[in-house]
């Protein structure tokens, strides 16, 4: 048996895998963040009937498993998520501490995965320590009670800034950036030339003007394959609201729907100029048909068979295209306007019994060598020295598998350092300046909410700016509270 998969007895009529309901935990003395005892106690529990001694006899960590409840790896079985726990499993044998941790990937969309880990918690059914959270879940599972506060010195100044200011919530540290997302312009550079386009390479600073004007050559000298000029992810779920917080920002400087609080702060100006942008973004002679139906999936899907010349997409399309094409074919530059960042931070689960070997493995899991792992395997790495200093390296292999002759399959262009190559020059700039959505503990009814009434704007007989943005601003007053 491995070692520490005996993780509690289990009682007649318990499934195998739960645990009772109202176990709390605090965490114990040894581990990088375990100072956030000091931040707990048994009445931060939920769930059902609380032990009043719960917290007192979970003093100390119980030997034996941690499990990490995650979304899917982008970058495939046995990814770099997966490999990082592994390295830490070895360090834990080597040094006999009687802990494992074991890596759960939760199935579904990220609308799912969100019910599936809230479910989990507030009914303790399931034996989370560490849970790999969307940037945007933060303050819901914060102001819920199912993560534990950390110490205020969790985060140093190695991790970019935008990206750290997701870990908070009410100027508390709840998570630790894992890795990160942003917005970015993928385009084909063989589509540009084949038009006579002399300049393939999109520079810093391209704007969607700019892009109107190559859409317009475009159509004028088809490449074969070529449909429309451009694709996005526009289906009514977090994509759309993704893009249409990209186009709001961009309309409105220091646009912002909600304040440090939740609250709602948006004017009904302020939503029409970012309607009128939204709408300039998605005009039907620029837009191919499809990306009012699409997903990140069937997005990439368009832009790799040809149909369009621009892609709105996450770093991780960046590698996936490159096992495709060559950078002579395809390239990647800064959103025009402002990006989303995206991203999942990781937490620790208020109810663990083990929340202080759980924060060390947070800890392992988000140094800056494991974020240069997960940079050089494909995702967008949370720390500056992932991306510029040259000496961080990645110790646990990072890259893609080896071909069964032993023969690297990875095709992803890189750096003289062995990053993928456009890491430091257009990825790093591009985190920050990034910009969030709105940070409130009610996202997931601000998102149905968003979602739902931007959807007219696409619809055969599409409001006004004006109209719609006075829609949008009654159903968001609903649904999110407004500053007293």
């Amino acid at each position: 048996m491995r070692r520490g998969t005996d993780r509690r007895a289990r009682r007649p009529g318990r499934l195998p895998g739960t645990r009772p309901r109202g176990r709390c935990g605090v965490f114990g003395r040894a581990g990088a963040l375990a100072g956030a005892v000091l931040l707990l106690g048994a009445a931060a529990c939920t769930g059902g009937d609380r032990d009043p001694d719960a917290a007192q006899s979970s003093a100390a960590d119980v030997p034996g498993e941690i499990v990490v409840a995650s979304g899917r790896d982008v970058t495939g079985k046995n990814g770099i998520r997966q490999q990082l726990i592994d390295a830490w499993n070895r360090q834990q044998d080597k040094e006999n501490t009687g802990y494992h941790a074991r890596l759960v990937e939760l199935p579904g969309s990220a609308d799912e995965q969100r019910s599936q880990l809230l479910g989990a918690l507030q009914s303790g059914s399931a034996d989370y320590d560490v849970v790999n959270l969307d940037v945007t879940w933060v303050p819901e599972f914060a102001e819920a009670g199912l993560i534990a506060p950390l110490p205020q010195d969790t985060l140093d100044g190695d991790v970019i800034g935008p990206v750290a200011a997701t870990a908070y919530w009410k100027d508390q540290v709840y998570a630790v950036p894992f890795n990160t997302d942003v917005g970015l312009l993928y385009y084909r550079r063989d589509y540009l030339r084949a038009a006579g386009i002399q300049q393939t390479t999109l520079e810093a600073g391209t704007t969607w003007t700019d892009l109107r004007d190559l859409a317009d050559t475009l159509d004028a000298h088809p490449p074969k394959g070529f449909e429309k000029a451009w694709t996005t992810q526009l289906a009514a779920y977090e994509g759309r609201t993704v893009n249409a917080v990209e186009a709001f920002a961009s309309a409105t400087k220091d646009f912002a729907l909600t304040d440090g609080s939740g609250h709602y702060t948006a004017s009904r100006q302020e939503l029409a100029d970012g309607i009128a942008e939204l709408r300039r973004r998605t005009e039907k002679p620029y837009t191919l048909d499809h990306a009012f139906t699409s997903d990140e999936a069937a997005s990439l899907s368009d832009f790799a068979s040809g149909r369009t010349a621009f892609l709105r997409q996450w770093p991780y399309a960046y590698g996936t295209l490159h096992q495709t094409f060559s950078a002579d074919q395809v390239g990647v530059a800064p959103l025009p306007g402002r990006a989303v960042l995206g991203g999942q931070n990781l937490a620790v689960a208020r109810s663990s019994n083990r929340a202080g070997k759980a924060a060390q493995l947070i800890a392992y899991l988000t140094d800056a060598q494991s974020e240069r792992c997960l940079l050089d395997a494909g995702f967008a790495a949370t720390r500056t020295s992932a991306y510029t200093d040259d000496h961080v390296r990645c110790a646990v292999g990072g890259g893609a598998p080896a071909a069964p002759t032993g023969e690297s399959t990875d095709r992803t262009p890189r750096d003289a350092a062995g990053r993928p190559d456009y890491a430091r020059r257009i990825l790093y700039p591009a985190l920050t300046h990034a910009v969030p959505r709105p940070r409130t503990p009610l996202y997931g009814a601000f998102t149905q909410t968003f979602t739902t009434e931007l959807g007219r704007l696409f619809t055969a007989d599409p409001p006004s700016d004006a109209a719609l943005a006075g829609s949008l601003d009654e159903a968001l007053r609903k649904v999110l509270p407004g500053r007293s």
